[in-house]
């Protein structure tokens, strides 16, 4: 048996972020993710275009950033800016990405300040867009999204929701805090990335992972529930994690109150059962999947269709259970894909019967799977909490120590591990 200590891949040094923002309706909502980085200690310098001036003048982003704003290459040119902003950045994240934008970035124009700093960078480049859903699907966008994503610049998958005028769809500027949780996690990655090579790409590039978050309820009637704690923090995390590096993500999500990750497809469900079925169905085309979930072990045998009133004698019927599919276990001996990597969670408190290890050591032994993360929750830990710590099982009998840091430090330790498992 090998154990391993897993680091923290989150740099706490404060980053230089090039912010572009391209001219669309959305730039308004830029000056918040402008603030998230500043008050986080970030060093940011504020790229506009001359059209995203029209939406949210210079003044502001001087005033919120504590630095001039320039658009043009010919201002300050004895500093030469076109040049010195990419090269000393360690992070260009681009919100609003235009669908102009877009083009103009996949062809390596260099016809203003922005473009200029792009060609330059050798750092991780997330571009978040925003635009009318037809302008998002048509095959030139899509042409161009596909050739950044391969170049390794982190492309955004938009919200979808309501769009400029009375229109509504896929288009809209992820949230700014989800945008933010991106572009953390993105430079946790950046040390992965080698600055010579030009394509940038990160392990998951080119993969389709599935994640499950969440907790699944129950129904007994149309206003109560058997469920379970789990916030579907640790899942949405990992759903994060693997976006940063470069992953096609699948977040199945289970009751949870979380905003959607910028970048991710969330399927959302309700049941035990719903989540068995979005999960097999996205696990057909996955190349690994997480099922960082908690699903309810037991559902009642009856659904009462109106409220179960109260008694005047104080009497109860029983509630009778009857046992959920084993989704992990299905997962993890009917594969949908040779070498798919599946991976499991374990929340134990340990009993008579061993300790939370030995208890783990059992289930990963009887679900089949090839890892699987054994949190200790005696006493609540864990659930609803912005911190994590855990012991990575594998089938080959190496064990990862994850000491307790943010979530999202376990979320890349999981991912590292999928990673080495992965095929080539």
């Amino acid at each position: 048996m090998s154990t391993t200590r897993a680091s923290d891949p989150v740099a706490d040094a404060p980053t230089r972020v090039v912010l572009g923002v391209a001219g669309g309706i959305a730039a308004y909502k830029a000056a918040e993710l402008l603030r998230r980085f500043t008050e986080s200690g970030h060093d940011v310098t504020v790229v506009p275009t001359a059209a995203a001036l029209e939406f949210v003048g210079a003044p502001t982003w001087a005033a919120l950033s504590g630095k001039p704003v320039h658009t043009r290459v010919w201002d300050d040119v004895h500093e030469v800016p076109h040049v010195r902003l990419g090269r000393e950045a360690d992070l260009v994240v681009v919100a609003p990405a235009t669908a102009d934008f877009l083009a103009r970035a996949t062809h390596g124009r260099a016809d203003d300040l922005l473009t200029s700093t792009l060609l330059t960078a050798r750092c991780p480049v997330v571009l978040a867009p925003a635009m009318h859903t037809e302008m998002w699907e048509h095959p030139a966008t899509v042409a161009n999204v596909a050739t950044l994503r391969d170049r390794g610049v982190v492309v955004l998958e938009p919200a979808s929701g309501r769009l400029t005028g009375a229109d509504t769809g896929k288009g809209r500027l992820p949230d700014p805090s989800e945008i933010f949780e991106a572009c953390l996690d993105l430079l946790a990655r950046s040390a992965a990335v080698d600055p010579a090579d030009l394509s940038g790409r990160t392990d998951l590039a080119g993969r389709h992972v599935v994640v499950s978050a969440g907790g699944t309820r129950e129904h007994l009637d149309p206003v109560r529930f058997l469920g379970n704690a789990s916030s579907g923090k640790q899942g949405y995390a990992l759903a994060r994690a693997a976006a940063a590096r470069g992953a096609r993500v699948t977040l199945v999500a289970a009751n949870t109150a979380l905003a959607d990750p910028a970048g991710v497809d969330v399927v959302p469900v309700v049941s035990t059962a719903d989540l068995r079925d979005a999960v097999l169905t996205a696990a057909k085309e996955a190349d690994a999947v997480v099922m960082a979930a908690a699903p309810a072990d037991f559902r009642p045998l009856a659904h009462s269709s109106t409220k179960i009133k109260k008694r005047a004698d104080g009497t109860v019927d029983p509630v009778h259970l009857e046992q959920n599919p084993d989704v992990l276990a299905t997962l993890a001996h009917d594969r949908a894909r040779s070498g798919q990597v599946v991976v499991g969670f374990a929340a134990e408190t340990g009993d008579e019967t061993g300790t939370v290890l030995e208890l783990g050591r059992a289930k990963l032994a009887r679900k089949g799977c090839d890892l699987l993360v054994v949190n200790d929750v005696g006493g609540g830990a864990v659930f609803g909490a912005d911190d994590n710590e855990a012991v990575i099982l594998a089938a080959d009998g190496t064990e990862v120590l994850v000491p307790r840091a943010a979530k999202r430090v376990l979320a890349h330790a999981i991912w590292d591990q999928v990673s080495l498992r992965m095929d080539s």
